[in-house]
């Protein structure tokens, strides 16, 4: 729908809507811009606070995987009319635990009546021009890193049909509570040659990829055996516990993959889960990536090489 609007010309816009980025980012000084995304969803938990951190956890995201830093939120919020106020309450208090990590103030909000209960933020952060981590800029040779494991759509699935296993849940809830804040500041405060970076949410590993490869005007691989998997997540796959949104993101982009090994159904299915607070896909010169993973692993994330850049070819994205 996007593209069928009328294009404002704004040269202080240096990333907008048409580049399928994760936030836009407007210039106000030399050596400054403004970052700013939004982002809001349905309960993917029964835990009222732990909703409110994962919610929080997830818009903060879009900021880092630009290279910005949080600056200032405001809530977002849809409640039923009759439902316990001491339930939002919980909401807002995780969603606000999330904001203080990240040194992110929140200065307000909006909250309609709604059947169904909605919770995300619009965030905006700060950015030098010259320093931002856009999806395009990956450079063939660059080595791929994934700093968050995957299955939080499926394992968030059979949450809600009541059937995940506590570890399961213990996992996805770690995951999707943990700010990118470490990797982010890591790579923002060392010289790294980091050429490009996105944050792995709703359109899953692949469709990230896909919009990575596209901007950059490369083609990706990956290596199944190093993807790192969420406990339960294969499982919940072989139990039919499928999002939907897994299936529009296979319809829509499987068709730029090529599988040059076999790998499992289960695991070819976890490529497209849309993710909730995912990790951050970073593309670095290769030179630099043992190094990076140490560093991050030292940090405590999870980081792991899961790639590398190619040259512009057919398939666009290759699974070995």
């Amino acid at each position: 729908m996007l593209g069928k609007l009328a294009r404002q010309h704004d040269p202080n816009v240096l990333v907008g809507f048409d580049h399928a980025d994760d936030a836009g980012v407007y210039q106000i000084a030399p050596d400054q811009a403004l970052v700013q995304t939004v982002d809001f969803f349905t309960p993917i938990v029964d835990d009222p606070y732990v909703f409110g951190q994962i919610a929080a956890t997830n818009a903060l995201s879009d900021i880092y995987a630009m290279g910005g830093r949080p600056l200032t939120s405001l809530a977002l919020v849809c409640f039923p009319d009759k439902a316990d106020l001491a339930i939002l309450e919980r909401i807002l208090a995780g969603g606000l635990s999330k904001m203080i990590e990240a040194g992110c103030t929140v200065i307000g909000g909006h909250s309609i009546r709604d059947e169904e209960t909605k919770f995300g933020y619009a965030v905006t952060g700060l950015v030098h021009p010259k320093k931002i981590l856009a999806n395009g800029g990956a450079q063939a040779g660059d080595a791929l890193i994934l700093t968050k494991a995957l299955g939080t759509g499926v394992i968030s699935t059979a949450i809600k049909k009541g059937l995940a296993d506590q570890a399961w849940i213990d996992a996805a809830v770690q995951s999707m509570t943990t700010l990118n804040k470490q990797a982010a500041d890591l790579i923002g405060n060392r010289e790294y040659r980091v050429n490009a970076m996105t944050d792995v949410t709703g359109f899953g590993l692949i469709g990230h990829a896909r919009e990575m490869a596209l901007a950059s005007n490369v083609a990706l691989q990956f290596f199944s055996k190093d993807i790192p998997v969420l406990p339960g997540a294969l499982d919940c796959i072989r139990a039919g516990y499928i999002p939907g949104g897994l299936n529009n993101n296979r319809e829509f982009a499987e068709c730029v993959v090529g599988y040059e090994v076999p790998i499992s159904t289960e695991l070819k299915s976890l490529l497209f889960d849309p993710q909730t607070a995912g990790g951050l896909l970073i593309s670095v010169d290769k030179g630099d990536c043992q190094e990076l993973v140490v560093e991050l692993q030292a940090a405590n994330v999870p980081a792991r090489r899961i790639g590398e850049v190619t040259e512009s070819q057919k398939p666009l994205i290759r699974i070995y």
